[in-house]
């Protein structure tokens, strides 16, 4: 894989008044999972204090974006299987979490829902970024409540199979296709951030195989948003419990900051913003220009 970092020149996204200058460095988007059956073994169900301190160490750790989730998203889900969580009990799960961590620390927080009425007030409350893995495709409302709001949204790549003539052109042409009917719907270009769905209609080898050439997802001149954190290809490569597979993120991690993304969604934030620090040393240049004031 070619290293190439993202530095064609792209419009800063402002995610809860923070610039994020693309190219800049990568940005860390911590996970919060508000629910008892996390994928990834780390769920504070609705336990609204252990979200909050986990923001708090984020924050300390430097993380730049966290995001909140009410529904376990599981890789193995359909588009059938969409809306399992009902909307009073991701609602439940969701506000008083974010309106309790935008209220203790300074990060955006994003919320993981492809519902509208939860995307809805999850803004409300205090979100600043909708991250929809179904790419604005499960409810019709969807774009409506984004382009209302005014706020960026990452579309994620997803299917109800793994069939595919070649993986990565394909999550490349549907990405396009999602993103040119998220600019038709009035989104802004600058406000779409796009995710190639590690391990969402994806076997081990397709997510490999993208990990592989993510940097052939540059033609799409968006920024890019990675999430390999304790998947079930790192499991299955490592033969590891979801718990047990930080080095396996981290290689993605770093991998996937070489082929060009520009965030990374991880569990394990400490570690990860090491990472993320260290490989951009090497793939950005280091010492890094000092922030603007």
């Amino acid at each position: 894989m070619s290293i190439v970092p993202n530095i064609q020149p792209q419009t800063p996204c402002l995610i809860g008044g923070r610039a994020f200058e693309w190219g800049s460095k990568t940005f860390v988007m911590g996970v919060i999972n508000v629910t008892p059956d996390s994928f990834s073994g780390d769920g504070v169900d609705s336990d609204v204090e252990s979200a909050v301190q986990t923001a708090k160490n984020f924050a300390k750790w430097g993380c730049d974006i966290i995001d909140v989730g009410g529904e376990s998203t599981r890789p193995s889900m359909t588009y059938a299987d969409a809306a399992t969580t009902s909307e009073v009990e991701e609602l439940r799960r969701v506000v008083p979490a974010i309106e309790a961590i935008v209220a203790a620390t300074d990060l955006p927080v994003s919320v993981d829902t492809y519902k509208a009425t939860v995307a809805r007030a999850a803004i409300e409350a205090g979100a600043s970024l909708v991250n929809d893995v179904w790419g604005l495709q499960a409810d019709p409302d969807m774009a409506r409540v984004v382009v209302s709001a005014g706020v960026p949204v990452v579309l994620m790549h997803n299917q109800d199979h793994t069939r595919y003539a070649d993986v990565v052109p394909d999550v490349v042409g549907r990405l396009a296709e999602l993103r040119d009917g998220a600019i038709d719907a009035g989104i802004p270009q600058g406000n779409i951030i796009l995710d190639p769905g590690m391990g969402f209609g994806k076997t081990a080898a397709n997510n490999l195989d993208l990990l592989a050439r993510l940097d052939e997802l540059q033609v799409l001149g968006a920024p890019i948003l990675v999430g390999m954190s304790r998947k079930s290809t790192i499991g299955k490569v490592l033969d590891l419990p979801p718990d047990d597979r930080v080095e396996g993120t981290a290689a993605t991690v770093a991998l996937s900051i070489a082929g060009g993304a520009d965030i990374v969604r991880v569990h394990d934030v400490r570690e990860m913003v090491r990472v993320s620090r260290m490989t951009d040393a090497v793939i950005r240049g280091w010492p890094p220009p000092p922030a603007p004031k």
